[in-house]
């Protein structure tokens, strides 16, 4: 094969770019299977690992390729051909014994043999990125001097490649997409073996094919599972039913979408147990079983026979219509259709529906799923919005008489799945603000949360969120609330524009005492905060303790004296205690002194307390996760089976670190041996400005990625997007700054630019995302691209003109270190980005990148100053 020129400005041919465009946007394809895998056999598609695992793979190569140079010097074609081709089959060989040993989320805290899996996992697919990066830097290392070209096809490359591997979504089902990435690594290996003498053509097609065939054949000849999905996951309860029948599956970017019927499936979300006593046995095969992405299930109800109708009475959606009947509704998310089917029963006289799902009415309207469901999009009271309803409410004039949001999460708000950095953008209290101003006067707000918790935290989190919003609307707010729940089932929230009436109170506690439901909190409710005596203080030391003293405080322990009700400080009033207090369960009794601090104004003292961080969502922060605060972190240390349903959390924080030693690993080889291989001086300067990018870079592209979910409404579109538009865009910036002859005074202009649009940014984001809700799905994204555009265009800059300019002067023994820098501080960034986002804001990442760049504008000027 003819070697790479690498004599100044050399002329590379066209194969050469295309083979390593196909090559980068495999990796990038890879790596959104990957997570796709992860996603539908655990609980979490691990995306800032599996990003972590990909530039880590570019730090290793960069310090193989720095300890093997001489060998390199001698057989640098040959090497690269070699890493190429192995990128295929070591793919399709890393998958397939992953699928040996897989590993269950939930007990990665209790159970020592699932760590171990999950990093087998991880090493595992670290072996095709390692290998594809080895070919990229001995590439760039021997077309050092036309790299900014090359920079631009490897960037043009996963660009275009993202968005082919977001249609690829809508063919390929999760078990069979590793054919796309394989599918771009064999054009790459075809183009590069093609600049060799006649013959290889045709052997890198065998060999393509032969490793297309092994995926798709080995797994059923060897027994192994395609995807090998938790047996705790709600999907395969569903499939492992006697009767089991699988009635529609769908595929694409908004997830594999399944729905099972069976006789044994039972879905009734927070029913009240008092049906059983009042309500007629339901007939056989009642309910089907939505999943996506094998999470679930959201259980779609057939329609019931009217003499079967009270059934919805007992379910806590039924609430908000015993004050309001006839009421004109709107359902914020569709999702099985439980609570558009409670309105229409509650005798709803028109019923609003919203879906940002475009599968799920999909799937609602095929023929499959019509009987099932009683055709429930068909109905005339039924008015159907095919987008997210937090978007529809802030662009519409329209007022609702109830306006609902429940269950829509069908494991809870934070579980122990795993999805524990995923954004909730329907629960901030920007959202909950919108939906208290699509309300008409009188109009109720109905929220209905899992409650699964023990101790609460996800319900304890949303209560904070609901009181500013409330507080925020405005008037007498402490008189709009009612809140019930029932203990480990569900909570209701209810909110009402001008305030509960003493008839509207009256009927919500007589409706709580037939569903034998604990009322919270009600405009009047009386609560003894000497019930809850010491309650704070035994959940603290429920995680916290030593074992010995477990706090002997119950929730039935008190000393105030009958009829005296002391407050959040334990000063008396003269209320009367509500009813249930002192025989509540702790978690109500805890939830009844939240609410009476929310109210009465002493909430920071009650939730400073409190084991758990339980601060409101806000669109900068809207994470049920990070409960843990972190000067508590190095004190779970010694008892993580007490905290292991934030294990995702935790597991980040963990990330962090070992990504952190990762990176002072690859860069010390290159530190110690340098001197001997002649690299000058100047490498700190070298460590902090491609470092800095790296971080940097990393950071805006994941910190973007929840940005822009708010908008689009779907992590792995959004993921996609921000993906493509960014390295497109920076692909074409690097090709423009070839143009660059005066480096030293452009560069730092360029980098404090970016650094300034990253502020703006900053601050038109909230405006700009809110603003396009209206618009149509591709209308969205085409504005993203816009935003993302121009501050991608200049971030193109600064790495390819700064490598270009270390290969013009002579620094080789930098060039691939310096590359392998920037991919090492990636794998940082994209362990911190979420740690960052949910600790201070979405707009703290910005604000860190921003930082980054003006760090490497400084590391610059240092590093151009050494000879």
């Amino acid at each position: 094969m003819t070697e790479i020129p690498s004599a100044a400005r050399a002329p590379l041919g066209l194969r050469l770019y295309g083979a390593v465009g196909f090559l980068a946007g495999a990796v990038i394809a890879l790596q959104i299977s990957v997570m796709r895998v992860f996603a539908v056999g655990s609980w979490s598609h691990f995306g800032s690992l599996v990003v972590s695992l990909a530039m880590l793979g570019f730090g290793m190569a960069s310090v193989f390729i720095f300890l093997m140079k001489g060998w390199l010097d001698r057989h640098g074609t040959g090497s690269a051909t070699v890493a190429l081709g192995l990128v295929g089959p070591l793919a399709v060989g890393a998958n397939l014994v992953a699928q040996l040993v897989p590993f269950n989320a939930i007990f990665l805290i209790s159970d020592p043999m699932q760590k171990w899996r999950l990093l087998a996992n991880f090493l595992l697919y670290l072996l095709p990125f390692l290998s594809g990066a080895f070919f990229l830097g001995i590439v760039f290392r021997q077309g050092k001097a036309n790299f900014n070209r090359l920079y631009f096809a490897d960037l043009l490359g996963s660009g275009l490649a993202g968005l082919a591997i977001l249609g690829a979504l809508y063919v390929l089902p999760p078990e069979r997409l590793l054919v796309a990435p394989l599918a771009l690594w064999a054009v790459a290996l075809v183009l590069w073996v093609g600049m060799a003498p006649l013959g290889r053509v045709g052997a890198a097609l065998g060999g393509a094919g032969l490793v297309l065939a092994a995926y798709l054949m080995l797994p059923g000849a060897l027994g192994v599972p395609d995807i090998a999905v938790s047996s705790y996951k709600g999907v395969s309860y569903a499939r492992n039913f006697p009767d089991a029948k699988r009635l529609y599956r769908s595929i694409s970017p908004f997830g594999d979408l399944q729905v099972y019927s069976s006789s044994y499936m039972h879905f009734a979300p927070g029913l009240s147990d008092n049906a059983a006593f009042n309500v007629p046995e339901l007939p056989a095969n009642s309910y089907v079983g939505m999943f996506i992405d094998g999470e679930g299930p959201s259980g779609i109800m057939r329609s019931l026979p009217p003499e079967d109708a009270a059934y919805y009475q007992y379910l806590p959606m039924y609430y908000p219509y015993i004050v309001k009947p006839n009421a004109k509704a709107f359902v914020v998310q569709f999702g099985g259709g439980l609570s558009a089917m409670t309105a229409l029963n509650a005798g709803a006289s028109a019923v609003t529906i919203a879906e940002a799902n475009p599968e799920v009415l999909r799937a609602f309207r095929s023929p499959d799923l019509k009987e099932a469901t009683g055709n429930i999009l068909a109905d005339q009271r039924v008015k159907v919005v095919d987008y997210d309803g937090r978007l529809f409410l802030a662009h519409t004039d329209e007022r609702f008489d109830v306006i609902d949001l429940s269950l829509a999460d069908s494991v809870g708000l934070s579980n122990p799945g795993g999805f524990a950095i995923s954004e909730k953008y329907a629960y901030t209290q920007h959202a909950l603000t919108s939906y208290i101003h699509g309300l008409a006067e009188g109009g109720v707000l109905s929220v209905t949360l899992w409650n699964k918790e023990e101790p609460p935290k996800s319900v304890m989190r949303f209560y904070a969120t609901m009181a500013k919003a409330a507080q925020e609307a405005g008037g007498d707010w402490a008189r709009s609330l009612f809140v019930s729940e029932s203990y480990l089932s569900t909570t209701t929230v209810l909110y009402k524009k001008g305030g509960f009436t003493e008839a509207d109170i009256a009927a919500l506690r007589q409706h709580s005492a037939d569903l034998s439901f604990d009322e919270v909190y009600s405009p009047g409710f009386a609560f003894d905060p000497a019930s809850a005596k010491g309650i704070l203080a035994q959940y603290q030391a429920s995680i916290f303790g030593d074992g010995t003293t477990a706090d002997s405080a119950t929730a039935g322990d008190g000393g105030a004296a009958p009829g005296d009700t002391p407050s959040v400080d334990g000063t008396a009033s003269d209320a009367p205690p509500g009813d249930g207090a002192e025989t509540a369960v702790p978690s109500t009794t805890l939830a009844r002194l939240v609410w009476q601090g929310l109210v009465q104004g002493g909430a920071a003292d009650v939730t400073g307390q409190y084991v758990f961080d339980i601060q409101p969502l806000t669109d900068d922060r809207p994470y049920f996760a990070g409960y843990i605060r972190p000067v508590d972190l190095t004190k779970t240390l010694d008892r993580l089976d007490s905290v292991q349903d934030d294990w995702g959390y935790l597991l980040l924080w963990a990330t962090l670190g070992m990504a952190c030693l990762a990176a002072v690993v690859l860069i010390l080889p290159p530190m110690i041996f340098g001197g001997r291989a002649g690299m000058g001086q100047g490498k700190l300067a070298v460590i902090a400005y491609f470092g800095s990018l790296g971080l940097g870079y990393i950071t805006v592209e994941v910190g973007l990625i929840s940005w822009f979910t708010r908008a689009l409404t779907n992590p792995t579109i959004a993921a996609s997007v921000v993906l493509s538009g960014m390295l497109v865009f920076s692909g074409l910036g690097s090709w423009v700054a070839e143009r660059i002859t005066r480096t030293g005074r452009v560069l730092p202009l360029v980098l404090v630019s970016i650094a300034l649009c990253l502020l703006a940014m900053m601050l038109v984001l909230p405006v700009a995302l809110e603003s396009i809700g209206a618009l149509s799905y591709l209308g969205r994204i085409a504005f993203c691209l816009v935003i993302v555009a121009p501050v991608a265009f200049l971030m193109g800059f600064p790495m390819a003109t700064a490598m270009n300019w270390l290969a013009l002067r002579g620094r080789d023994q930098m060039f691939v270190w310096a590359w392998g820098i920037n991919g090492s501080f990636s794998v940082v960034g994209a362990a911190a980005v979420p740690l960052i986002a949910v600790s201070f804001g979405l707009s703290a990442v910005l604000v860190v990148a921003a930082f980054g760049y003006g760090l490497a504008m400084l590391a610059f000027l240092a590093m151009a100053r050494v000879r």
